[in-house]
């Protein structure tokens, strides 16, 4: 059940899933973006050119591009066959932790981190700026909605905000008193947004009303990776424990729980078909396949 690919010089902190799974998208320290085959472990491409460490990676959901960040504050929009860089945009000053597209595929929205505590919106082809959103400290995550021109945005200062992506008008704030919040994302109905963060615990609420629904606790140290099912009926997370867990979305019941990694989660992501769990723990990827009662709905014990 368990694959795992080496190939990149040093840490990994990017991972995403092309739309019809047949690619994984990686990127790190090394200053590369490498696509590689799942099923078989193939490198399939190998994009280097302007950046410096890739922190983020994204793709467009017709799988023709694929969106990353750097430390330098760079973004680029890349065509997934060819490697040609489409556009870029150089606005944030430093270190662009997360990118995002919306759901049309016209627009990025990119987070900024240490030394530029902005989100930005922005025409993914064209580069030109829309919107910037600067209430918060250090933007770790940013996510898009996949029903609404919402954005959220998870921080340092202990804050998720969800905010229209246009006016950057504030919707809600949902704020913890435990330290830094790492990674936020929406469900795929758009109903309900799972964030994670230096207290260990997985935070479902609302976006309507920024109000909690449920915590997951499970982790003994801080989430850095979090990913909905594609069917919304599962998290998985990973974090700084070196661990793996993946959660019934509505209860909290913990499903799964892997074996303690090498070395901490830096970031994971689920299969479009949910049959695979992907996540990096230093230079490599690991795959890891769910088994058939998980991936069809019946519930498994830990691992």
């Amino acid at each position: 059940m368990f694959s795992s690919y080496s190939g990149h010089d040093d840490n990994i902190f990017a991972l995403a899933w092309s739309p019809d799974g047949q690619l994984i998208a990686s990127g790190g320290r090394d200053r590369t973006i490498q696509l590689w085959k799942p099923a078989s472990g193939e490198l399939a491409a190998l994009f280097r050119g302007e950046h410096d460490c890739v922190l983020s990676l994204s793709w467009f959901r017709d799988g023709q591009l694929i969106a990353s960040g750097d430390t330098s504050g760079m973004v680029l929009v890349w065509e997934a066959g060819s490697g040609r860089i489409v556009s870029r945009y150089h606005e944030h000053r430093r270190f662009v932790r997360s990118v995002a597209w919306s759901p049309d595929g016209r627009y990025i929205v990119s987070g900024g981190d240490f030394g530029d505590s902005t989100a930005r919106v922005w025409e993914a082809l064209t580069a030109q700026e829309l919107s910037i959103h600067t209430s918060q400290y250090r933007i770790f995550s940013v996510s898009w909605s996949p029903i609404a021109e919402s954005i959220a945005s998870a921080s340092f200062d202990g804050s998720v905000q969800v905010w229209h992506a246009f006016t950057d008008t504030i919707q809600h704030t949902y704020r913890w008193l435990h330290g830094p919040i790492y990674i936020t994302a929406w469900s795929p109905d758009g109903k309900l947004i799972g964030s994670g963060g230096e207290d260990g615990n997985v935070h479902i609420w609302s976006p309507d009303t920024g109000q909690p629904v449920t915590v997951y606790r499970g982790h003994g140290r801080a989430i850095k990776g979090l990913a909905w099912s594609p069917d919304g009926r599962y998290l998985a997370t990973g974090g700084e424990d070196n661990q793996v867990h993946i959660w019934a979305a509505l209860t909290g019941e913990t499903c799964c729980i892997f074996p303690p990694q090498t070395s901490w989660i830096r970031t994971l992501a689920w299969s479009p078909d949910g049959k695979s769990v992907a996540w990096a723990c230093k230079k490599s990827i690991v795959l890891y396949e769910v088994p058939e009662e998980l991936a069809s709905g019946r519930l498994t014990t830990a691992i």
